[in-house]
């Protein structure tokens, strides 16, 4: 499990879903996170899903085990 630190970001594509723009300059789709609000800086632990892109086609996807503040 890898950690990843940023922002959340709200994407309306799609219906909506949240993202992580690192503090790196990557983005990542959240994938099985809860309770997040747009313009949180956190802290993501999960893994990075391979197999490409989603039906958001908005880049890679991070699988999820935990969120905090960051």
């Amino acid at each position: 499990m890898a950690s990843f630190s940023g922002t959340v970001r709200h994407n309306d594509l799609e219906g909506g879903f949240f993202e992580l723009h690192t503090n790196d300059g990557d983005s990542y789709r959240l994938q099985g996170a809860s309770g997040l609000t747009a313009g949180a800086k956190v802290v993501v632990h999960g893994t990075i899903e391979s197999g490409g892109f989603g039906l958001q086609m908005s880049g890679p996807a991070i699988k999820v085990d935990k969120v905090e503040p960051a």
